[in-house]
């Protein structure tokens, strides 16, 4: 069995913090779903809105309606297209998700304090100016939405496995991304919350002077059965940008969330449902 997906452009992780993108005045850049209060219930409609970094935090697993600042115009030569993009500060803002993203290299992430920074202003840890770092113009939201990605999953060994093979362009060239798996459980806060982890080790790719990459991964009985109360499937593959220039072994990145990986690529909602292996 062998089927494919078409990924959505994306600066959202789950919805607290609401965006992993910043603008240079410390507004979320919101393209997912945008919490609003529609009669006595909070929406989640997709959509694209600058957010205050002040809206109102609820417990993990709840939702409140962000306080938007304004909607985003993203069609063509529209100012906001020139918007410059930039990481979060750490710590986090707004941000309700307990787990940590790499606990052997980083257990107490909460005490690094960090300010924003542009996209094409960050550095990696223990960087020297002797070791070269490339330069980058300034990454803008017109340049971050070009970007189009599919993933074909194919199941292998009896489907005992699956194999992911994924095809990107229109990326921030010569740079490094990531590509997470988000299981059942990673935003449920009654089983979970876990910790998300990559699509295979190793799971980064570098694009090309175009943008271009492509990365494969198999991964075993990643789609249990449905029906299985044990069950802790993949239902989403995120393409995430790494502002550090670092891949970190088992962990996406250190801080997560916007502190050093930033969604770009994703399914807009849980998937892979038709999928199933077996152990």
């Amino acid at each position: 069995m062998k089927v494919s997906y078409d990924l959505s452009v994306t600066t959202q992780g789950p919805t607290y913090p609401p965006s992993e993108v910043m603008n240079e005045e410390g507004e979320f850049v919101v393209i997912g779903r945008v919490n609003r209060r529609v009669e006595d219930e909070v929406s989640g409609d997709w959509g694209a809105a600058l957010v205050s970094a002040q809206s109102e935090l609820p417990p993990f697993g709840e939702q409140r309606p962000y306080d938007v600042v304004r909607d985003l115009d993203l069609s063509t030569g529209s100012e906001d297209l020139e918007m410059v993009l930039c990481t979060l500060p750490l710590p986090l803002p707004a941000c309700n998700y307990p787990v940590v993203f790499a606990p052997s290299q980083l257990p107490d992430p909460g005490r690094i304090v960090r300010p924003s920074s542009p996209f094409h202003k960050a550095v990696p840890p223990d960087f020297r100016e002797c070791d070269g770092l490339r330069e980058m113009r300034p990454v803008t939201l017109g340049d971050w939405i070009g970007a189009e990605g599919r993933v074909t999953i194919s199941l292998t060994r009896n489907a005992r496995f699956a194999r992911f093979e994924m095809e990107f362009c229109g990326l921030i060239p010569d740079s490094l991304y990531t590509v997470m798996s988000l299981r059942q459980t990673d935003l449920d806060p009654v089983r979970g919350p876990t910790r998300p982890g990559p699509l295979g080790i190793p799971n980064v790719l570098i694009t090309d002077a175009k943008g271009n990459g492509q990365l494969w991964a198999e991964l075993r009985n990643p789609f249990p059965p449905i029906d299985d109360v044990n069950s802790n499937r993949i239902i989403n593959v995120i393409l995430l940008w790494m502002s550090t220039r670092m891949s970190n072994g088992g962990a996406l990145g250190i801080h997560g969330l916007g502190g050093d990986v930033h969604a770009q690529l994703k399914l807009q909602g849980p998937g892979f449902f038709e999928l199933t292996t077996v152990e």
